[in-house]
């Protein structure tokens, strides 16, 4: 079969699927074609795809096969080699499976089943695999190759493709998370995250621009330092990090969300990345230790103290309510019988925070920062009320929900934009 002669690209989670419709192509007569296009109905509904399902399905092959063409050309773009030979040898097969009129496979079925698979109409339900993003960029691609009539042309649509969005898993999504599975450390795609925008944060222009500073200079390549982003609580430290991956996205950063719990596994984590063509930022949100946890020592040895030098696509962003990161009592600055070398051993919590080579401070607002948040997050979501009473109720809400901070006004908003009585324009 086809699929037996492919180089590149033999190797796919949807193998069985894709060889069941390239077997019936063939001729084969073994094949049940009522359940492959239900396979192929139910793959394309799960991924939210619409009109040609074979097309898009090819696509996504395609988009998310990780090879050695494809990974070569993630980010960079073109590559020089016999990689590209091997590549168009692969394309040529592909092409002859997008040409393919499904129409042809109905005499199978006795009815016109395919024939629907070429224009499939859409339930207009959300994709459970992915976002509309990425579903709309692959029917895209599945739009530009059944426009190309040579395989180099192909060849040139995927090496774009793969150089404006990256390939596999890390191409089309932007943030990760970490899971343990039957003692294999894995890096999972987080299919919805919250759209956070610097533009967003109001006030901290000091903070933010020390953080573009140090992120813009990861993302071209030079030198670049970890940060931990401190202080106060509900004063945008989180948010600043996910803005910041938003901005960055499209030119190759992508985040990978740590917990405390799996430091043991930071070093798995970044031997699947180290080769990769993206930057990627280890985030580790509310950052800190108790005197009996001895995680933050996995953490050090990663940062800096090791013998394996931390590769240069990946850095380390925190945020915690901590300066030091490490709970420190009054008795910490007294020498105490139990421990010889107290002092030592006060040193060996502290150095975690001097590793992060940027340190920002995220204070709380003073009241008439406080005030200036709220007055903008009104504008922007519309809410009609004098100024006067917008504030007056700000004032009343902050003082019985936790305080002055950046949190309180957006949950301050979001109560207004709930009430039924409330006016926008």
């Amino acid at each position: 079969m086809k699929i037996d002669e492919l180089i590149l690209y033999r190797e796919t989670e949807c193998r069985e699927l894709l060889g069941s419709m390239a077997a019936m192509m063939e001729g084969e007569k073994d094949c049940d074609p009522f359940r492959t296009a239900g396979e192929l109905v139910e793959f394309s509904a799960a991924h939210g795809f619409k009109g040609n399902l074979w097309h898009s399905f090819l696509a996504y092959v395609l988009a998310t096969n990780e090879n050695a063409f494809s990974t070569a050309c993630e980010i960079r773009g073109a590559v020089k080699g016999t990689v590209n030979a091997l590549a168009l040898h692969d394309f040529a097969i592909f092409k002859e499976w997008f040409d393919y009129d499904l129409k042809e496979l109905d005499d199978r079925t006795g009815g016109r089943i395919f024939s629907l698979l070429e224009d499939y109409e859409s339930t207009g339900a959300h994709s459970k695999v992915f976002n509309r993003r990425i579903r709309d960029r692959i029917q895209t691609l599945a739009e530009i190759l059944a426009l190309a009539e040579e395989p180099e042309q192909w060849l040139e649509a995927m090496t774009g493709f793969y150089r404006d969005f990256g390939v596999g898993k890390f191409g089309l999504h932007k943030a990760f998370r970490v899971e343990n599975r039957d003692g294999e450390t894995q890096i999972l795609p987080i299919k919805n995250i919250e759209h956070v925008y610097l533009e967003d944060l109001v006030g901290y222009e000091a903070q933010k621009k020390k953080l573009v500073e140090n992120t813009e200079a990861f993302v071209e390549g030079r030198p670049a330092n970890n940060c931990l982003l401190f202080g106060d609580s509900g004063t945008g430290k989180s948010s600043s990090i996910k803005a910041i991956l938003h901005k960055y996205y499209d030119r190759g950063l992508r985040m990978i969300e740590i917990y405390k719990y799996q430091f043991q596994d930071i070093s798995k984590v970044i031997s699947q990345i180290k080769s990769r063509n993206y930057k990627f930022i280890l985030y580790m949100d509310d950052l800190s230790f108790e005197e009996f946890e001895v995680e933050y020592k996995y953490l050090k040895a990663i940062i800096e103290g090791g013998l394996e030098v931390r590769p240069g696509n990946v850095l380390i962003y925190a945020t915690s309510n901590r300066r030091h990161l490490i709970r420190e009592n009054f008795s910490d600055k007294e020498e105490v019988r139990e421990d010889m070398h107290r002092s030592d051993t006060v040193q060996e919590k502290l150095s975690l925070a001097s590793r992060f080579g940027v340190t920002i401070y995220y204070g709380r607002p003073e009241p008439e920062e406080f005030k200036k948040i709220v007055l903008s997050l009104a504008r922007r979501e519309g809410i009609r009320m004098p100024e006067e009473e917008l504030l007056l109720e700000a004032n009343r809400w902050e003082l019985s929900h936790g305080g002055i901070s950046g949190r309180t006004a957006v949950q301050f908003i979001t109560y207004l934009k709930g009430k039924k009585n409330t006016d926008f324009t």
